[in-house]
C-alpha cells in the first residue's frame, strides 16, 4: 500500500498530542484525519498547521444541514485548503449536490485544489437499523445511499469495510474510504462492523483511516510499519 492511502486518525485530546503524534509518525505517514472532537477544541489552527508542514488532511465533520448551511461549510472547507471532507449520505440529494457546487466554485475563486467529497453511508457503530425506523438491512441502506450520492456527483463513499465490496460494484467510479480498521488480533472498541488492513485493500478500499490501534500504541511508528509491511503489494 503506498503511504498516501493510508490516513491516521488524529481523535486526541489536544494539540500537544496532535504535535507528538505527527512527530514521531512524520517519516511513514504525510495523511492525516482531522474530526469533530479535536476540530471543537482546537478549531481551524491544527488544519493549518498540518498544512503548513506540507501535510495532507481529511476534515472528518460529516457535514449534515440544509444545503445553504452546507454550501456554506465547505466553502470554508476548501478555503482551509483540506484534502477530503465528508458529509452525510442521508442529508439527501438537494444537500450533497450544494456541497459539490460549493467546492467547484470556490477551489476555482480561490485558485486552490478542490477537496475530494466524500458521503458517508451508514457509521460503523451500527450494527441494526431497526432502532432508526429503518427496516432494510445496514448492506440494502448503505447501497440506496451510494445510488444517491453517486447521483449528486460526490468523490467517493465512506462505508464499513463488510460493505466494501459490494459498494465498488454498484458505484463504480466512487472511491471508497474506509474506517473500522483493526490489527489482526486487536479490540474492536466501538466500531462493530471492522476488518484487517490487508483484506480491506484485497475488498478495493481506495483509503484507509486507522484510529486507535496507532495513537493508543506505545510504539505508534511501529504500528504504522507493521500496517505497511502487512499491505506491501496491495
Amino acid at each position: 500500500m503506498k503511504r498516501d492511502r493510508l490516513i491516521v486518525a488524529l481523535d486526541v485530546e489536544d494539540f500537544r498530542a496532535v504535535r507528538r503524534i505527527v512527530k514521531e509518525l512524520s517519516s511513514s505517514v504525510s495523511f492525516y484525519k482531522v474530526g469533530l472532537s479535536l476540530f471543537t477544541r482546537e478549531g481551524p489552527l491544527v488544519v493549518q498547521w498540518l498544512k503548513k508542514r506540507g501535510l495532507r488532511v481529511f476534515l472528518d465533520l460529516k457535514f449534515h444541514d440544509i444545503p445553504n448551511t452546507v454550501f456554506q461549510a465547505v466553502q470554508s472547507a476548501v478555503a482551509l485548503g483540506v484534502d477530503i471532507l465528508t458529509l452525510h449520505a442521508s442529508g439527501g440529494l438537494e444537500m450533497m449536490e450544494a456541497a459539490v457546487q460549493a467546492a467547484n466554485q470556490s477551489a476555482r475563486r480561490l485558485k486552490k485544489r478542490r477537496p475530494k467529497i466524500f458521503a458517508v453511508t451508514v457509521l460503523t457503530s451500527h450494527s441494526n437499523l431497526g432502532p432508526l425506523g429503518i427496516s432494510a438491512s445496514i448492506p440494502s441502506h448503505a447501497l440506496r445511499l451510494v445510488n444517491l450520492a453517486k447521483r449528486a456527483g460526490v468523490d467517493g463513499v465512506v462505508c464499513s469495510p463488510l460493505e466494501i465490496r459490494s459498494i465498488k460494484r454498484r458505484g463504480k467510479g466512487l472511491l471508497v474510504l474506509t474506517p473500522g480498521i483493526r490489527l489482526p488480533g486487536g479490540g474492536q472498541h466501538d466500531q462493530k462492523r471492522v476488518s484487517t488492513p490487508a483484506q480491506a485493500l484485497k475488498d478495493g478500499a481506495d483509503y484507509l483511516v486507522i484510529g486507535r490501534p496507532v495513537y493508543q500504541s506505545s510504539r505508534p511508528r511501529e504500528v504504522v510499519k507493521e500496517i505497511l509491511r502487512q499491505t506491501a503489494g496491495l
